[in-house]
């Protein structure tokens, strides 16, 4: 796999490549900017870069660390490091296997924070083992009103709400309709520290049948934003939708609407694994020089 390449006492060379994840079209998923053969980056280095790339997360591959393992990513926002990410995963797996990447057995196994994480090849498309929930169940009233008064809702507009949270931190919350998930106008700073998932199935007559739910991803505070599409998101909400009977076992998510994306996320129970699966095509592929700080 090719990695660092012309270095020197202030910057080093890298290979780099720029993805479209999730997406339907082409330019309406969810870019995502990986660095291969980042194993001589420090953590500076990696925030720093990720900060000025600005997109919702930035990716490193590394040699793996486990022996059970395929390669190593590191996961970063403009603003901290992520255990794990959806979109971050198949894009970075995608990466891997097109310079060359072999997996060890039928499944990549990807090494990060949250431990090892298996993608599966469908053809052009990979999807993820959607990993174990670190937090599930109930929404406590005083995190639910939080969350009602900082996406702007009457507290009657949530049907249901669960913890789904494998790794960010997200809390979803189910409205009726794809209209009012749509309509949500969320006020990032007074989320605070929230990650709130928007979830509501679409009705065929009105929405067609182009997805079974629409999605949204909000992460609050001063620098909050909305995702365009989110994997590990869509895995939580699987966990818990699919677990608990709001769901079937296969289904498509839409999100990114709200910001004039089109992505899909296609969702299949397969035994005791739930698979989260999409499109991911290069879109940017060249070199990069960051410097040392």
């Amino acid at each position: 796999m090719d990695g660092m390449g012309i270095g020197n006492s202030n910057m080093t060379e890298f290979a780099f490549r720029q993805v479209d994840v999730f997406a339907a079209r082409p330019l309406k998923g969810n870019p995502l900017a990986v660095v291969i053969g980042a194993d001589g980056l420090s953590d500076g280095q990696m925030a720093a870069f990720a900060n000025w790339m600005n997109l919702s997360e930035t990716t490193f591959l590394l040699k793996p660390t486990r022996p059970d393992a395929d390669y190593r990513v590191r996961i970063f926002t403009p603003h901290q490091e992520l255990p794990f990410a959806g979109h971050p995963t198949l894009g970075s797996c995608h990466v891997w296997l097109s310079m060359g990447g072999v997996p060890q057995g039928r499944d990549v196994v990807q090494d990060c924070a949250a431990g090892l994480v298996r993608i599966r090849r469908d053809g052009d498309r990979l999807a993820f083992a959607a990993p174990t929930l670190r937090r599930a169940g109930p929404v406590g009233a005083e995190v639910l009103a939080a969350v009602t008064r900082g996406l702007n809702l009457p507290p009657d507009a949530v049907v249901a709400s669960n913890w789904v949270d494998n790794g960010p931190g997200w809390v979803a919350v189910m409205l009726r309709g794809r209209a009012d998930v749509l309509a949500v106008r969320p006020d990032f700073r007074a989320l605070g520290d929230l990650q709130v998932g928007i979830v509501a199935p679409w009705d065929k007559a009105v929405d067609g049948d182009g997805a079974q739910f629409e999605v949204r991803g909000i992460c609050g505070g001063v620098d909050g934003f909305e995702d365009p599409v989110t994997g590990s998101l869509n895995a939580g909400l699987a966990i818990w939708m699919i677990g608990s009977g709001l769901a079937p076992p296969a289904y498509v998510a839409s999100q990114g609407a709200a910001l004039g994306r089109m992505g899909r996320v296609t969702v299949t129970r397969i035994g005791s694994d739930i698979w989260i699966g999409g499109e991911t095509v290069t879109r940017i592929e060249g070199r990069v020089t960051i410097p040392d700080l």
